[in-house]
């Protein structure tokens, strides 16, 4: 649970900033992303191959780049 200890001078959208900047740092937003729609298993699965694929492209062109 994200708290933010907010002074008297602060102003209120300094005090959200803080508040949005505490609950990215958190996770807390991807995490309610995540859990907006239920994916069964073998979409995850899916998914995560695929970001590994995209991932080793990006290292390879990388590589060559140098």
């Amino acid at each position: 649970m994200p708290s933010v200890s907010v002074k008297e001078s602060d102003s209120f959208e300094i005090a959200l900033k803080k508040f949005k900047k505490q609950c990215e740092k958190e996770g807390i937003l991807s995490e309610i992303k995540k859990r907006e729609h239920y994916e069964k298993p073998s979409v995850k699965r899916k998914k995560k191959i695929l970001a590994a694929r995209k991932k080793a492209l990006r290292r390879m062109r990388m590589m060559q780049g140098r």
